[in-house]
């Protein structure tokens, strides 16, 4: 480092997804996630049910420095609901630098972690409060909320690490869907959509 060490962050985490001592936090609204879900149809009835505004997940995150071998620690707080039969998702990324993993640790609530990887494998990793999945390098992920209440995780990614939102875009959504599965499960199915992914450039 050039400069001098940042203060040490003292956060207090609760199992809703507040961060005491965040220093960032964004929201996405159902208008955000046009694009996301299959079902264009019932996407836009749910934007005239519920209109643009209506809260899907909030993010919030400590970071102070992006320096090499920095971190991000932060909470994503998904709430529950169907669009269609698909459960309610974030976005989903990649890394910007494709190597950089990701730890999620669920803190309350119940859902999945869909993780794919470029080459075509998929995996569907179901938690429930203590349970945490270690992200590789490499694997596009997102976060389902398969239950009824609000699907809280805690995170940590390196700062340099950066996301690629447009990859599964670009993809025609990702390569599996967590959908239900009568009145209270859930099971994947492949989207017929999906046309693969692009190989960003090598880090």
């Amino acid at each position: 480092m050039t400069t001098s060490p940042p203060e040490p962050g003292r956060l207090t985490i609760g199992l809703d997804g507040s961060m005491a001592g965040a220093s960032g936090n964004y929201i996405k609204r159902l208008g955000d996630m046009s694009g996301v879900y299959r079902d264009a149809q019932a996407y836009a009835q749910a934007l005239t049910e519920h209109g643009e505004d209506r809260v899907v997940y909030t993010v919030q995150e400590h970071r102070n420095v992006t320096d090499d071998g920095a971190l991000i620690i932060g909470t994503s707080t998904l709430l529950p609901g169907k669009i269609g039969d698909e459960f309610a998702v974030t976005r989903g990324h990649l890394h910007a630098r494709p190597n950089r993993a990701e730890l999620y640790h669920c803190l309350s609530g119940t859902g999945v972690m869909l993780l794919e990887t470029l080459d075509g494998r998929s995996r569907a990793v179901p938690l429930t409060a203590g349970e945490a999945v270690h992200v590789p390098g490499h694997w596009v992920h997102r976060s389902v909320n398969t239950g009824d209440e609000s699907f809280v995780t805690l995170f940590c990614y390196p700062a340099d690490a950066g996301q690629d939102y447009e990859l599964i875009q670009q993809a025609g959504g990702m390569a599996t869907l967590v959908v239900a599965d009568g009145p209270d499960g859930w099971t994947t199915r492949p989207n017929p959509d999906h046309g693969g992914y692009r190989h960003p450039a090598a880090t």
